[in-house]
């Protein structure tokens, strides 16, 4: 039997190659994502280790919790403890640390790093050993800086130019005194670092005379435990907390793989999906070559072979199969690793040096995918074959299903369906986080009901076509027929596409509903023209609220400033605003009360009035963060949303209470509006500055949506395997019906259809095919995109659901194009049969 199932693949290499094709595709994007991640992850931590080899135990503040009427905080570092931890008996040395956002400007004004990577920090002394110099001296004084050298060379500094540089609103421009080297993680990511003497960084970063971590180097011959042992004896253990270099390493290798994994789980998402696509191909394709062997199989019966071998020798051409689709998927997915590296390059973004990573688990998990997934599929096939009598198999009785398997079918497929129905539309009636997990099951639950009961729909779908085929004659009705004539293997080819075009539909249409309701919010709550900020998100300077609400055309401006604070013994966030201004600003629906905000008189949103019980009228009692108690009240009550929430008072009230004020944006109202030229006098007012931007409302819509148009572009891109998978279904159906169909190919062509009609035929089966699918996979799509919209609707009152018809059309344009180009190579072979060798054919 095992002799006998190797001669039947090498008997059928052709017809298992789309097989193979699929299978491999799938193993693939498995072992390519695996050995991606894996080579980021590694290169990474190398990479950070190389930090932390100057540190042997790290001193940090230990943030002093929250309690009773106190508001939390973290200590500073004094110079104080950074003395105490230099004169313990192991250490070498005692580096004072300090660190904050920099954003630096290439010598076209444009930011350079990517904003959230754009960092800065102090150099200690006149040589510092974390950073090497490559060039020039020790900066000295706030008129100096020192670069790191990857972005000097991707600027195109020099020691001597002069840098612009923004900290936290206004543009500084320094000297290059010299530039740096280092393995810095967010530098080699394609970040950037700026270094100043560390009496410029404290006075730039709001630490006067304070470090945010101290850095101890041990003595030859002292291990960094027994240093660690005696920082802890010298240095209040309430304050400060200390951890060895080593610790550091190994906490950081962990943070970067755990950030890996969810990138690692996403991907393999669609690696899955991509194999469950081919799933179908493979038992499609097991079973057609089974049903055509079935005179084959019987004999073996009938000379003896069992049930049991029958179904061994169909697992065996399965492992084959698998095994070989699993060492060309694992080949190519270390080429698609390699590829996606330097892909990153292309973005922008650089990777750390390191090797390309192949695992064992990477190696055992490709093997292991492609031979499992296949021999599954194929079970299933081989065990139906071994049920057949011999008898039956020979006078070919088996062929056509009994109606109590179709019945028996249909009956599970419309439980499952009303099952998965049910529970989606009970998970749309719960709150957001509680209904997704119920949601997750129940897409699936009608997914599998939808899969088994597409042979039951494909009768009626594809009859609906019926009057569109009749206008391509014979070819046409045939065409219909051949669709309909084996409901199983339709539906299995349908599923495949009709899987990827569901996803595909069902994100575009969150997508747009998600584009609309963020629009609708930033247009229906802020009346402001400009919203500024910082680029990656940090506190402005409070300097930039006060050179704005001064400039040239400016009507009304505020800033947004946030400070903690306790009420009730919760931590709860205030904002402060410009009391006279913040009406005319924002456009909020007040529930309840007036919106007025001036001195004792505050507005709360919504959501923070219910948790705490009150209403306009309600009085309160504040904790500041600097210790002191103020008794506010609440004069309305606002709808909040993802733009303006929260506890709203006058910054004349809350600026006395802060050490370091800051804003996290400004909001600016012009005479003459949003325009060109009112941005442009705007952004002159800071300086051109290229750390800050200036959004109008439209502007502010995009970048929040923005993070949804990526996500919604990788999708498509990673669902692309999946139809490209489909496609292959595609083919691989066609070709082998066009085989089992040769006689009756041969008899129409003796008949007078030519090879046009032909093709034409088979061509036109496959649209059918396809469009079926891409009708099941619409429908699925945009009611799984509307169940989705209502839990985002339960926390987005502007939520509003969009319907893309023009995108939906495309899909079901690009799923037509999908079958013609799929029945390219079928329909060719089958317009080349000779019809008497044909007509001859068993």
């Amino acid at each position: 039997m095992f002799r006998t199932a190797l001669r039947n693949v090498l008997a059928h290499k052709a017809r298992l190659l789309m097989t193979v094709l699929a299978v491999m595709l799938g193993v693939a994007f498995v072992s390519g994502t695996l050995v991606f991640t894996n080579t980021i992850s590694d290169a990474y931590q190398n990479s950070s280790a190389k930090g932390f080899d100057g540190v042997d135990v790290a001193v940090q503040a230990k943030y002093q919790d929250s309690k009773g009427d106190q508001v939390g905080k973290t200590p500073d570092l004094t110079q104080a403890l950074l003395d105490k931890a230099a004169k313990v008996p192991g250490a070498a040395s005692a580096t004072g640390v300090v660190s904050g956002f920099t954003a630096i400007a290439d010598k076209d004004g444009k930011l350079i790093g990517g904003g959230w990577q754009s960092a800065g920090g102090n150099y200690w002394g006149t040589e510092d050993a974390r950073y090497p110099l490559a060039g020039g001296h020790a900066p000295s004084g706030a008129n100096e800086v020192l670069i790191d050298s990857k972005t000097a060379e991707r600027a195109g500094y020099k020691v001597g130019d002069t840098v612009r540089i923004s900290v936290n609103g206004p543009v500084l421009t320094p000297t290059l005194a010299g530039i740096f080297t280092t393995d810095d993680g967010n530098v080699t990511a394609g970040g950037s670092l700026a270094l100043f003497d560390t009496a410029t960084a404290q006075q730039l970063f709001g630490k006067k005379g304070t470090y945010d971590e101290i850095d101890v180097t041990a003595k030859s011959g002292t291990a960094q435990a027994a240093l660690k042992a005696q920082l802890d004896q010298a240095l209040p253990k309430k304050l400060v907390e200390t951890t060895t270099g080593k610790k550091l390493a190994d906490d950081q290798a962990k943070a970067i793989a755990a950030g890996m994994s969810g990138l690692r789980q996403g991907l393999l998402v669609f690696a899955g999906i991509a194999l469950f696509v081919g799933t179908f191909i493979i038992a499609n394709t097991f079973t057609m070559l089974v049903a055509q062997r079935t005179k084959e199989l019987a004999l073996l019966r009938a000379v003896g072979a069992s049930r049991r071998q029958v179904t061994r020798s169909v697992l065996i051409e399965a492992f084959v199969v698998g095994a070989v689709a699993g060492v060309a998927g694992l080949v190519a997915g270390i080429g698609i690793g390699a590829g996606l590296r330097a892909l990153m390059g292309s973005f922008g973004a650089t990777v750390p040096d390191g090797p390309l990573v192949v695992s064992g688990g990477t190696v055992a998990a490709a093997l292991a995918v492609g031979v499992v997934i296949t021999m599954l599929a194929a079970w299933l096939p081989g065990r139906r074959a071994a049920k057949i009598p011999p008898v039956a198999a020979m006078s070919a009785l088996h062929s056509a299903p009994t109606t109590k398997s179709l019945v028996l079918r249909n009956t599970i497929g419309a439980l499952f369906s009303a099952a998965g129905v049910t529970v989606i539309l009970a998970a749309t009636t719960m709150s957001g986080s509680d209904g997704q997990a119920p949601m997750g099951l129940g897409a699936v639950l009608l997914i599998i009901g939808v899969f088994v009961l597409t042979p039951l729909l494909s009768r009626p779908l594809i009859a609906a076509a019926a009057p569109l085929l009749r206008g391509f004659g014979v070819s046409g009705k045939l065409a219909r027929q051949n669709s309909v004539r084996n409901p199983r293997r339709t539906a299995a080819t349908a599923s495949a596409l009709m899987i990827g075009l569901t996803l595909i539909t069902g994100m575009t249409v969150m997508a747009g509903s998600l584009q609309k309701s963020i629009d609708k919010m930033a247009s229906s709550a802020v009346r402001a023209d400009y919203v500024v900020s910082m680029a990656n998100g940090n506190a402005l300077s409070p300097d930039v609220a006060k050179k704005l609400a001064t400039a040239d055309g400016v009507t009304a401006s505020s800033p947004l400033r946030n400070a903690a604070s306790r009420i009730d013994g919760d931590t709860e966030y205030l904002t402060g605003v410009n009391g006279s201004a913040i009406g005319k600003l924002t456009d909020l629906t007040v529930d309840n009360g007036s919106f007025k905000v001036g001195g004792s008189d505050v507005v709360v949103d919504d959501d923070t009035a219910k948790s705490h019980g009150w209403k306009a009228g309600s009085a309160f009692t504040v904790h500041y963060e600097d210790g002191k108690a103020q008794k506010l009240t609440v004069a309305g009550v606002y709808e909040g949303n993802e733009l303006i929430r929260g506890i709203m008072l006058d910054n004349a009230v809350l600026t006395p209470h802060q050490t370091d004020p800051a804003d996290m944006q400004v909001m600016v109202k012009t005479a003459d509006g949003a325009s060109g030229a009112a941005k442009d006098k705007l952004e002159k007012v800071l300086g051109s500055n290229p750390a800050i931007k200036v959004q109008d409302k439209q502007d502010l819509s995009d970048s929040i949506a923005q993070a949804f148009t990526l996500i919604l572009n990788m999708v498509y891109g990673l669902l692309a395997m999946a139809v490209i998978v489909a496609v292959l279904g595609v083919i691989n159906t066609l070709a082998m019906s066009v085989f089992e169909r040769q006689q009756e190919i041969g008899m129409l062509r003796a008949i007078g259809l030519d090879r046009k009609a032909v093709k034409r035929m088979v061509r036109l089966e496959s649209l059918v095919i396809s469009l079926f699918g891409g009708v099941l996979g619409l429908g699925l799509g945009v009611f799984f995109g509307w169940a989705a919209g209502q839990l985002v609707g339960a926390r987005m009152a502007t939520y509003e659901l969009v319907l893309p018809w023009s995108r939906m059309a495309l899909f079901l344009v690009l799923a037509g194009l999908v079958g013609v180009l799929a029945a390219l190579w079928p329909a060719r072979r089958a317009a080349r049969l000779n019809m008497l060798a044909a007509i001859k054919s068993e």
